[in-house]
């Protein structure tokens, strides 16, 4: 579709949807360049002309439809296509999409299929005729010039249109289902906290005693009881244990999404120090090597990050276990703009494109016989990069390994 010396250009200034993008252009043989800002898209175009651009409207700087007016005024870009990636909650949106010149609109989340369909409709019709009639539209007390032509009017409207049906059947379900959603989340709220309460005496306790007395019993030299019998007391042992760190594992991820958010600036590496060492010590019997770029810092929620990389090297840490030579690396990397903490190891992997599954609760990809898990930690992972508005994926190759990024 597209020829192979020219690409298409796509302005995104967060991490994953640029990977989404990414995604979307290898997955359909495209050409491509993905810029952080406006200002590093203006000077990729200076260097070679794109067939067609697709850029966010909300960027740091100079936002897209500043972005649009300045590629359509441009004798040697105005006939490029544009698509603007925008919500569309306000009908202005529309009139400034107009003003710059816009030839397109997709609302996000967007269909991959629609993005191509829309890529390949601009792109077919971009060799048509058009006006250049200044059209003066009045809208809310403001006098707008919109200087696009008949079809590109048209281009963009039927776009628009085309959009509000799909989103309007959207929220008809949206919204029945919220109701639904409304009444359980109240329920929920009101067992919150009679349920982690529970879970902290009326389990944690009782339990507690059970790991007690069966230890007590297993390691007393004085015992009579046969082998069997201490394999029984192991097992009972195993599981109470298993029992106790998801309970722990629970609380934890019911209280991240409550917890106050305090931010101060967290040295990554030294707190990534302290938990290796720590995590280290369960693996005593294995030669690790261990990597910590220096300097690593961030402003974050120390208690709450601390609950973030204990999760992840901890995974590291177990999933790389069998490894003859395991190995661990916590470090960072830019990514269109955006400096992003990786922590890596060359263990088991899994499936890539089942990564986003994980932050699912109870959501593994090994057995307990495999590896030990409860399945609740990534979860929490991903509510406290949520809640500190930052991103986070996952990339793994099976026997290769895993790396997860993570920004705040």
């Amino acid at each position: 579709m597209v020829p192979a010396d020219r690409y298409i250009l796509a302005i995104e200034d967060s991490a994953v949807q640029a990977k989404r993008l990414e995604f979307f252009f290898k997955k359909n043989n495209i050409d491509y360049k993905i810029c952080a800002n406006a200002q590093e898209a203006l000077l990729t175009i200076e260097q070679s002309l794109p067939i067609l651009i697709i850029s966010d409207i909300i960027m740091p700087g100079m936002d897209g439809y500043e972005l649009c007016s300045i590629i359509k005024k441009d004798d040697r870009t105005k006939d490029i296509p544009v698509i603007l990636l925008t919500s569309l909650q306000d009908p202005n949106d529309i009139i400034r999409g107009l003003q710059a010149g816009a030839n397109n609109f997709i609302t996000k989340p967007y269909d991959q299929n629609y993005l191509l369909s829309r890529i390949k409709i601009l792109l077919d019709n971009r060799d048509q005729p058009d006006c250049d009639d200044i059209i003066k539209l009045n809208y809310r007390g403001e006098t707008f010039s919109i200087a696009s032509g008949k079809k590109q009017i048209l281009d963009l409207l039927i776009s628009v249109y085309d959009t509000a049906i799909q989103r309007n059947d959207e929220l008809i379900s949206i919204k029945n289902q919220l109701e639904q959603s409304n009444k359980e989340l109240l329920v929920a709220n009101e067992n919150l906290d009679a349920f982690t309460r529970t879970v902290s005496h009326d389990l944690k306790s009782p339990l507690s005693v059970i790991i007690g007395f069966a230890s007590a019993i297993k390691d007393n030299p004085n015992s009579t009881i046969s082998n069997d019998e201490k394999e029984f007391i192991t097992h009972i042992l195993d599981s109470a244990n298993e029992m106790n760190q998801l309970i722990k594992d629970l609380l934890t991820f019911a209280k991240s999404s409550t917890q106050q958010i305090n931010k101060i600036d967290i040295d990554i590496s030294r707190l990534s120090k302290e938990i290796c060492d720590t995590i280290s010590r369960e693996y005593s019997s294995k030669n690790y090597n261990i990597e910590i770029e220096p300097n690593l810092k961030t402003n974050a929620d120390e208690a709450l990050i601390k609950v973030v990389l204990t999760n992840l090297l901890g995974n590291a840490y177990k999933y790389s276990s069998k490894r003859e030579n395991p190995k661990i690396s916590i470090g960072s990397k830019e990514y269109y703009g955006k400096t992003l903490i990786y922590i890596k190891d060359n263990g088991n992997g899994f499936d890539s494109q089942k990564a986003q599954n994980l932050f699912q609760p109870f959501n593994r990809f090994h057995t307990d016989k495999e590896f030990s898990g409860t399945g609740v930690g990534l979860s929490t992972v991903k509510r406290i990069i949520d809640r500190h508005n930052g991103e986070i994926w996952i990339e793994s190759q099976i026997d290769v390994g895993t790396t997860v990024y993570f920004m705040i």
